[in-house]
């Protein structure tokens, strides 16, 4: 082997295995399985949100006024709630790529907290509304907000119980430095409900 070939055979590149490699790293987080419920769960979000766009330019008056009824104190709080738990999954997986097992636990904990908070800030609001006499058959908006609202609140349980799952394996010890995709796997869910939050809040609560 010449000169010239045996630095193309060094070339990283060009190594037995590294485009495998490459490719590998290249793959979002977590199990295939998560990203293909994670998609059609935003399709499903999409479907509704284009739904509430379109109906509200048609009711443009009825939704600005109905707008004005919402606590926005309370859907302000619940961002911040689920932006926290958001950075709690986060800090969680970075600590168990160090090996930092206990840390990645208490991680976790905090963003089932964060989830809790959520829901309690949510029920408050439906009770009051439901107190208000307010339900699906009220208006178009009402449909709409109770619909969307609650498809996500349910969404937010969900994602709860993942984070359940993955805090108790982490108890036990089954995740480490080598081996975490389970823990990646809830954290991309966990991800995916705060992100639907983060378009659900400002397009109901916020934009006129």
């Amino acid at each position: 082997m010449n000169p010239g070939q045996l630095a193309l055979a060094e070339t990283p590149a060009l190594r037995p295995g590294f485009a495998i490699g490459a490719a590998h790293s290249r793959q979002p987080p977590g199990d295939l399985a998560i990203w293909v419920f994670i998609l059609a769960e935003l399709l499903a979000f999409g479907v509704f949100f284009i739904s509430y766009a379109v109906t509200r330019l048609h009711n443009v008056a009825l939704f600005d006024a109905m707008q004005l009824t919402l606590d926005r104190n309370a859907g302000a709080l619940n961002t911040v709630l689920l932006i926290a738990g958001s950075w709690c999954v986060a800090r969680a997986v970075a600590a168990i790529k160090a090996d930092r097992r206990a840390a990645a636990a208490d991680f976790l904990l905090g963003a089932i907290a964060c989830g809790g908070g959520f829901l309690v800030v949510k029920l408050f609001e439906y009770s009051a509304k439901f107190e208000a006499g307010i339900n699906l058959a009220t208006n178009t908006f009402y449909m709409f907000y109770l619909s969307l609202t609650f498809f996500h609140f349910m969404h937010v349980i969900l994602g709860m119980v993942i984070l359940l799952a993955v805090w108790l394996k982490a108890r036990h010890g089954a995740y480490s430095a080598a081996e975490h995709h389970g823990m990646e796997t809830g954290a991309s869910y966990w991800h995916m409900v705060d992100l639907v939050w983060l378009v659900l809040f400002p397009l109901v609560y916020v934009m006129r």
